[in-house]
Protein backbone atom coordinates (compact mmCIF):
# COMPACT_ATOMS: atom_id res chain seq x y z
CA UNK A 1 0.00 0.00 0.00
CA UNK A 2 3.31 2.44 0.90
CA UNK A 3 3.97 1.68 -2.85
CA UNK A 4 0.78 2.74 -4.06
CA UNK A 5 0.79 5.41 -2.29
CA UNK A 6 4.34 7.11 -3.10
CA UNK A 7 3.45 8.14 -6.52
CA UNK A 8 0.03 9.52 -5.81
CA UNK A 9 -0.33 13.40 -5.33
CA UNK A 10 -2.96 13.52 -1.97
CA UNK A 11 -6.07 14.56 -3.97
CA UNK A 12 -6.09 11.48 -6.32
CA UNK A 13 -9.14 9.06 -5.85
CA UNK A 14 -7.05 5.80 -5.10
CA UNK A 15 -4.50 7.59 -2.93
CA UNK A 16 -7.64 8.29 -0.46
CA UNK A 17 -8.96 5.23 -0.25
CA UNK A 18 -5.29 3.64 0.42
CA UNK A 19 -4.12 5.96 2.47
CA UNK A 20 -7.61 4.91 5.07
CA UNK A 21 -6.89 1.02 4.40
CA UNK A 22 -3.33 1.67 5.26
CA UNK A 23 -4.35 3.09 8.64
CA UNK A 24 -7.15 0.94 9.30
CA UNK A 25 -5.06 -1.46 8.58
CA UNK A 26 -2.35 -0.62 10.89
CA UNK A 27 -4.94 0.22 13.38
CA UNK A 28 -6.30 -3.04 13.81
CA UNK A 29 -2.97 -4.98 13.92
CA UNK A 30 -2.31 -2.42 16.85
CA UNK A 31 -5.86 -3.39 18.58
CA UNK A 32 -5.06 -7.16 17.98
CA UNK A 33 -1.90 -7.70 19.53
CA UNK A 34 -1.84 -10.49 21.25
CA UNK A 35 -5.29 -11.69 21.14
CA UNK A 36 -5.99 -15.24 20.80
CA UNK A 37 -8.29 -16.61 17.98
CA UNK A 38 -9.91 -20.04 17.34
CA UNK A 39 -8.55 -20.20 13.89
CA UNK A 40 -5.49 -17.33 13.39
CA UNK A 41 -4.19 -18.66 10.12
CA UNK A 42 -7.33 -18.77 8.93
CA UNK A 43 -7.58 -14.75 9.30
CA UNK A 44 -3.96 -13.97 8.39
CA UNK A 45 -4.74 -15.75 5.04
CA UNK A 46 -8.33 -14.28 4.27
CA UNK A 47 -6.34 -10.83 5.21
CA UNK A 48 -3.78 -11.61 2.53
CA UNK A 49 -6.28 -12.85 0.10
CA UNK A 50 -8.49 -9.55 0.82
CA UNK A 51 -5.31 -7.31 0.48
CA UNK A 52 -4.06 -9.29 -2.88
CA UNK A 53 -7.39 -8.29 -4.68
CA UNK A 54 -6.75 -4.68 -3.92
CA UNK A 55 -2.98 -5.35 -5.27
CA UNK A 56 -5.20 -7.22 -8.35
CA UNK A 57 -7.85 -3.46 -9.10
CA UNK A 58 -5.02 -1.60 -9.06
CA UNK A 59 -3.62 -3.26 -12.55
CA UNK A 60 -6.90 -4.03 -13.59
CA UNK A 61 -10.26 -2.78 -11.68
CA UNK A 62 -13.41 -5.29 -12.38
CA UNK A 63 -16.29 -3.26 -12.79
CA UNK A 64 -16.97 -2.63 -8.95
CA UNK A 65 -13.88 -1.14 -8.70
CA UNK A 66 -14.19 1.07 -11.93
CA UNK A 67 -16.13 3.68 -10.64
CA UNK A 68 -13.42 4.62 -8.47
CA UNK A 69 -10.42 4.19 -11.20
CA UNK A 70 -12.16 6.37 -13.50
CA UNK A 71 -12.92 9.59 -11.14
CA UNK A 72 -9.66 9.47 -9.08
CA UNK A 73 -8.78 12.94 -11.01
CA UNK A 74 -12.69 14.46 -10.71
CA UNK A 75 -12.97 17.56 -9.27
CA UNK A 76 -15.78 18.58 -6.91
CA UNK A 77 -15.79 15.09 -5.44
CA UNK A 78 -14.69 14.83 -1.51
CA UNK A 79 -11.55 12.02 -0.16
CA UNK A 80 -14.19 10.90 2.07
CA UNK A 81 -16.58 9.95 -1.26
CA UNK A 82 -13.29 8.15 -2.84
CA UNK A 83 -12.77 6.48 0.20
CA UNK A 84 -16.38 5.23 0.77
CA UNK A 85 -16.01 4.10 -2.55
CA UNK A 86 -13.20 2.23 -2.07
CA UNK A 87 -14.63 0.57 0.70
CA UNK A 88 -17.78 -0.52 -0.70
CA UNK A 89 -15.94 -2.51 -3.81
CA UNK A 90 -13.15 -3.89 -1.28
CA UNK A 91 -16.02 -5.04 0.89
CA UNK A 92 -18.83 -5.85 -0.92
CA UNK A 93 -16.94 -7.34 -3.98
CA UNK A 94 -13.33 -8.77 -2.96
CA UNK A 95 -14.43 -9.90 0.77
CA UNK A 96 -16.66 -12.47 -0.40
CA UNK A 97 -14.42 -13.55 -2.99
CA UNK A 98 -11.56 -13.68 -0.56
CA UNK A 99 -13.21 -15.52 2.14
CA UNK A 100 -14.63 -18.35 -0.72
CA UNK A 101 -10.62 -18.17 -2.04
CA UNK A 102 -9.50 -19.30 1.75
CA UNK A 103 -11.77 -21.85 2.59
CA UNK A 104 -10.99 -23.66 -0.26
CA UNK A 105 -7.03 -23.36 0.29
CA UNK A 106 -7.28 -24.17 4.07
CA UNK A 107 -10.33 -26.73 3.43
CA UNK A 108 -12.70 -24.96 6.25
CA UNK A 109 -16.11 -24.83 5.60
CA UNK A 110 -18.19 -21.38 5.14
CA UNK A 111 -20.65 -21.76 7.70
CA UNK A 112 -21.70 -19.94 10.21
CA UNK A 113 -21.81 -21.92 13.27
CA UNK A 114 -17.85 -22.53 12.86
CA UNK A 115 -15.15 -21.06 14.75
CA UNK A 116 -13.57 -19.13 11.40
CA UNK A 117 -16.91 -17.27 11.42
CA UNK A 118 -16.66 -16.50 15.45
CA UNK A 119 -13.37 -15.43 14.57
CA UNK A 120 -14.93 -12.74 11.82
CA UNK A 121 -17.69 -11.64 13.45
CA UNK A 122 -15.16 -10.82 16.68
CA UNK A 123 -12.96 -9.06 14.09
CA UNK A 124 -15.84 -6.29 13.50
CA UNK A 125 -16.29 -4.60 16.83
CA UNK A 126 -12.35 -3.39 16.69
CA UNK A 127 -12.60 -2.81 13.01
CA UNK A 128 -15.42 -0.68 13.66
CA UNK A 129 -13.99 1.45 15.70
CA UNK A 130 -10.48 1.99 14.28
CA UNK A 131 -12.36 2.85 11.01
CA UNK A 132 -14.56 5.42 12.55
CA UNK A 133 -11.69 7.00 14.38
CA UNK A 134 -9.67 7.57 10.85
CA UNK A 135 -12.53 8.39 8.90
CA UNK A 136 -12.85 11.48 11.26
CA UNK A 137 -9.35 13.17 9.46
CA UNK A 138 -11.54 13.34 6.31
CA UNK A 139 -14.31 15.25 7.15
CA UNK A 140 -13.38 19.03 8.07
CA UNK A 141 -14.42 20.62 11.62
CA UNK A 142 -14.76 23.32 13.25
CA UNK A 143 -14.63 26.92 11.17
CA UNK A 144 -12.92 25.08 8.39
CA UNK A 145 -15.73 22.36 7.93
CA UNK A 146 -18.05 25.24 7.99
CA UNK A 147 -16.39 27.39 5.23
CA UNK A 148 -15.93 23.89 3.22
CA UNK A 149 -19.76 23.29 3.68
CA UNK A 150 -20.09 26.78 2.09
CA UNK A 151 -18.27 26.20 -1.02
CA UNK A 152 -18.72 22.45 -1.66
CA UNK A 153 -22.07 21.36 0.12
CA UNK A 154 -20.92 17.97 1.37
CA UNK A 155 -24.05 17.96 2.87
CA UNK A 156 -24.95 14.58 1.18
CA UNK A 157 -21.92 12.77 2.82
CA UNK A 158 -23.69 13.03 6.11
CA UNK A 159 -26.17 10.76 5.04
CA UNK A 160 -23.40 8.50 3.66
CA UNK A 161 -21.55 8.09 7.05
CA UNK A 162 -24.69 8.01 9.14
CA UNK A 163 -25.75 4.72 6.47
CA UNK A 164 -22.41 3.24 6.34
CA UNK A 165 -22.03 0.39 9.06
CA UNK A 166 -18.76 -1.94 8.37
CA UNK A 167 -20.06 -5.01 10.87
CA UNK A 168 -23.51 -4.80 8.58
CA UNK A 169 -21.34 -4.59 5.48
CA UNK A 170 -19.16 -7.58 6.87
CA UNK A 171 -22.07 -9.79 7.22
CA UNK A 172 -23.55 -9.24 4.06
CA UNK A 173 -20.11 -10.16 2.63
CA UNK A 174 -20.42 -13.54 4.39
CA UNK A 175 -24.10 -14.08 3.51
CA UNK A 176 -22.70 -13.40 -0.50
CA UNK A 177 -20.29 -15.44 0.10
CA UNK A 178 -22.05 -18.50 1.27
CA UNK A 179 -24.07 -17.99 -1.90
CA UNK A 180 -20.44 -18.66 -4.11
CA UNK A 181 -19.46 -20.93 -1.94
CA UNK A 182 -22.75 -22.92 -2.35
CA UNK A 183 -22.11 -22.83 -6.17
CA UNK A 184 -18.57 -23.31 -6.32
CA UNK A 185 -19.36 -26.99 -7.83
CA UNK A 186 -21.43 -24.99 -10.74
CA UNK A 187 -18.78 -22.67 -12.50
CA UNK A 188 -21.49 -21.05 -14.82
CA UNK A 189 -23.58 -19.90 -12.03
CA UNK A 190 -21.18 -18.53 -10.04
CA UNK A 191 -19.23 -16.94 -12.32
CA UNK A 192 -23.28 -15.03 -13.16
CA UNK A 193 -23.59 -14.65 -10.04
CA UNK A 194 -19.92 -12.73 -9.54
CA UNK A 195 -20.40 -10.71 -12.10
CA UNK A 196 -23.73 -9.48 -11.27
CA UNK A 197 -22.27 -8.40 -7.53
CA UNK A 198 -19.34 -7.13 -9.52
CA UNK A 199 -21.94 -4.45 -11.56
CA UNK A 200 -23.98 -4.29 -8.58
CA UNK A 201 -21.52 -3.14 -6.26
CA UNK A 202 -20.21 -0.59 -9.52
CA UNK A 203 -23.53 0.83 -9.62
CA UNK A 204 -23.48 1.94 -5.79
CA UNK A 205 -20.29 3.28 -6.31
CA UNK A 206 -21.09 5.62 -9.55
CA UNK A 207 -23.92 6.78 -6.49
CA UNK A 208 -20.91 7.24 -3.81
CA UNK A 209 -18.90 9.68 -6.30
CA UNK A 210 -21.50 12.19 -7.51
CA UNK A 211 -20.24 15.47 -7.16
CA UNK A 212 -20.82 18.11 -4.99
CA UNK A 213 -22.70 21.10 -5.29
CA UNK A 214 -21.69 24.80 -4.28
CA UNK A 215 -20.56 28.07 -4.63
CA UNK A 216 -16.85 26.96 -6.52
Amino acid sequence: MEAILSPLGAADGVACFTRLYLAVTRGVQERLAGVTFADSAFLARLDERFADLFFAAVERPPPAWAPLFEARARKRIAPLQFAFAGMNAHINRDLPVALVQTCVETGVALEEASPQHADYVRVNGVLATVEAQVRRGYVPHGVLGLVDRLLHRWSHLDDVVAMWDVARARDAAWTNAEALWALRGERLLADSFLATLDRTVGMAGRGLLLPGRGLL
